[in-house]
């Protein structure tokens, strides 16, 4: 027994007098099973119920089709894609580099990078590269990252600790705001109020 189990359906399907066969399989509203029935008694059953005709398999044989409300039908669809959108969202590991004497105005130039890339939503690896006898201070490299961590502290956590690797010190900033949260929007309006009417009514007998 056939039987329509729902699923997705194609950007911009087939609906109403835009069908162009002789009968079709009939979806109800709720899902139910109508059966096979000429184009026309479905045509007329969607304008009783105030619904459109959709085909939601148009290589079935016959094409199944659906009543449904098309246009609240297209709404939802665009929010779960938004969702789908959101959920997709991957934190990216952003990188600064800094000299462990860094002077004042550079030092607040990456700081201001640090602070949008945490504003994003995503992570960002500090790196101090220390040379020549630079390396023989760690700790001057030590004091700039928790001196950076703490000018951020609103926006962002020490997600790794400072750590040498071999000639540099990296540490790894965390954002609060979660990538999906930086990444929402506005959503699409409130539902259409009306829907035109989009067909014809088809002559025909009805049985």
């Amino acid at each position: 027994m056939w039987c329509y189990r729902g699923g997705s359906i194609s950007a911009e399907p087939r609906i109403n007098d835009r069908i162009r066969v002789p009968e079709v399989r009939l979806v109800g509203p709720s899902g139910e099973q109508v059966g096979i029935v000429p184009l026309a008694k479905a045509l007329e059953l969607a304008q009783e119920y105030d619904l459109d005709l959709v085909e939601v398999a148009a290589t079935a044989r016959p094409p199944v089709c659906k009543l449904m409300d098309y246009g609240k039908f297209k709404y939802e669809s665009a929010m779960k894609a938004r969702e789908a959108r959101k959920n997709q969202a991957h934190t990216v590991i952003k990188e600064m580099k800094l000299r462990p004497k860094i002077d004042p105005h550079d030092y607040d130039t990456k700081k201001g990078h640090v602070v949008r890339f945490l504003k994003q939503g995503d992570k960002v690896k500090i790196t101090i590269m220390f040379r020549g006898r630079e390396q023989s201070r760690p700790e001057l490299g030590f004091r700039l990252l928790q001196r950076l961590a703490s000018d951020v502290e609103e926006l962002g956590f020490i997600e790794s600790n400072p750590k040498q690797d071999g000639r540099n010190m990296i540490m790894v900033l965390g954002p609060h705001k979660k990538k999906t949260e930086a990444m929402a929007g506005p959503g699409p309006g409130p539902p259409p109020s009306g829907r035109p009417r989009r067909w014809r009514r088809r002559t025909g007998r009805r049985g």
